[in-house]
C-alpha cells in the first residue's frame, strides 16, 4: 500500500511538470521552470518517508509543493508497577480509651489499638514497644501474635495515669524481630500511634477506707493480784474476804489492727461483769483503768500506790459500767499501741479501801470489748 501511494505521488508530480512545460513563457523561464520542477521531484523522492502522509501547499509563483508530516513513533516500554511493601501497618482505630479520656490520679486502665497488616509479608516475632512521651507505667516492650497480610489485630497494654493533673500522651510503635521500625499508614508521622489522657484534679477527695475491729480481752493473759502478792486467773477488782486490795489486769491482742493505721474512734464495752458485795462503796466509789504492760502476770505487777494518777477510763457506779461509750482518751491509748502486739490495762479502786468488813466487795469481769474504728 505504501508503494502505491508513493507511485501515485510521483505520477501526480510528473503531470504537474508536463503541464508547466505547455504554459506560455519565454525560453529562459521555461528552462528555469523545468529545472525547478525536476529538483522538486528529486527532493521529494529522497526526503519523504515511506510512511509519511503528504499535504499540498499552493504558491503564487509556481506549482503546488508537498510538505511531509512524520508519523508518530510508538515504543514498547512497559507501564510502571508498584514495589511490594514489607513490612507495612495501618492504624485503624482506638478500641478503648479515646483521646482526651479523663482519668483520676493514679487510675489504672487498659489501652487497646487496632492495626492492620497492609504489607506483603506476615508479622512473625514482632513487638509493641514504648517510643516516647509518657510511659504511664507501661512495659518497655510486649510481644504480639502472628499477623498475616490483610489481617487486623488488637494490641493492648496495661497503663496507669500519673498522679498529677494534666494532659499526657505516650507514643508506641511496632518493630520487627530484627528491631526494624514498621511504618504505620494513618499513624503519627507515619511511624507511631499513641494514647492521650487527661488527669483531672480531684474535686471531692474520698477518705481512706474505714474498717472496724473488736478487741476482746485474752482470758489466758487476764487475772488479778492482791496486795499480799497472790495471783488469780480471773480479772476481779475490789477487796476480798481478807480485806486485801485486789487489782485486775486485762490484755488485748492488737494484731488485728494494721501497722500505720489511724484510729478514728474507740468505744468501750466493759458491760460483761457481775459483782460481789458493794464494790461502789470502796474509796470514792469510782473504778479506774490505767495502762500497764505487765507481760506475764505476777506479784510484782501490783501497784501499791494508793492514789495513782493518769487513768484512761473511770466508772462511778453500775450504770456507767453497764453502758457502751466512745472515749477520746482510749483512742489516744490505742493509737499509741498500733504496731505493738498487746494493749494491757490495770483496773483498781483507790486504796486503802475504806471498808474493813471481812466481806468481798468485787467487780468480776467476763467478756470485755474495745470496739476500734480505724483507717
Amino acid at each position: 500500500m505504501k508503494k502505491k501511494t508513493r507511485l501515485f505521488n510521483v505520477l501526480f508530480i510528473l503531470i504537474l511538470f508536463l503541464s508547466a512545460c505547455n504554459l506560455p513563457t519565454d525560453d529562459q523561464g521555461q528552462g528555469l521552470s523545468s529545472t525547478a520542477a525536476a529538483q522538486t521531484v528529486e527532493a521529494l523522492l529522497s526526503a519523504t518517508p515511506a510512511n509519511a502522509t503528504p499535504i499540498f501547499t499552493a504558491t503564487a509563483s509556481g506549482p503546488a509543493t508537498l510538505t511531509p508530516i512524520p508519523s508518530p513513533v510508538f515504543t514498547n516500554t512497559p507501564a510502571a508497577t508498584a514495589t511490594p511493601n514489607c513490612p507495612l501497618a495501618q492504624f485503624v482505630t482506638d478500641v478503648t480509651i479515646p483521646d482526651g479520656t479523663v482519668m483520676n490520679p493514679g487510675q489504672t486502665f487498659n489501652k487497646k489499638w487496632r492495626l492492620k497488616n497492609i504489607g506483603a509479608c506476615a508479622w512473625n516475632g514482632y513487638s509493641l514497644v514504648f517510643d516516647s512521651g509518657e510511659s504511664m507505667n507501661g512495659p518497655a516492650t510486649k510481644a504480639i501474635g502472628t499477623v498475616n497480610p490483610g489481617q487486623e489485630i488488637d494490641i493492648d497494654v496495661d497503663l496507669k495515669a500519673p498522679n498529677t493533673a494534666g494532659t499526657y500522651r505516650g507514643y508506641w510503635r511496632l518493630v520487627t524481630n530484627s528491631n526494624v521500625l514498621v511504618p504505620v499508614v494513618s499513624g503519627y508521622q507515619g511511624r507511631a500511634f499513641y494514647v492521650e489522657i487527661k488527669v483531672a484534679a480531684p474535686t471531692n477527695t474520698l477518705p481512706p477506707a474505714i474498717a472496724q475491729v473488736i478487741l476482746n480481752n485474752l482470758t489466758n493473759e487476764d487475772g488479778f493480784v492482791t496486795s499480799s502478792g497472790s495471783t488469780n486467773p480471773n480479772p476481779n477488782v475490789g477487796d476480798n474476804n481478807s480485806n486485801e486490795a485486789v487489782q485486775a489486769f486485762v490484755s488485748f491482742d492488737m494484731s488485728a489492727i494494721p501497722a500505720g493505721a489511724t484510729i478514728v474512734k474507740v468505744e468501750v464495752d466493759f458491760s460483761g461483769y457481775d459483782t460481789l458485795g458493794n464494790p461502789w462503796s470502796l474509796s470514792d466509789g469510782c473504778l479506774r483503768a490505767y495502762a500497764q504492760n505487765y507481760g506475764t502476770l505476777d506479784a510484782g505487777d501490783y501497784v501499791p500506790n494508793g492514789d495513782p494518777s493518769g487513768a484512761y477510763l473511770r466508772w462511778c457506779g453500775a450504770g456507767e459500767l453497764s453502758s457502751v461509750f466512745e472515749n477520746a482518751d482510749m483512742k489516744t491509748l490505742v493509737q499509741s499501741a498500733v504496731g505493738s502486739s498487746r494493749l494491757q490495762l490495770r483496773l483498781q479502786f483507790k486504796s486503802p479501801n475504806p471498808t474493813i468488813n471481812g466481806t468481798a466487795d468485787m467487780v468480776r469481769f467476763g467478756n470485755i470489748k474495745l470496739i476500734v474504728t480505724y483507717q
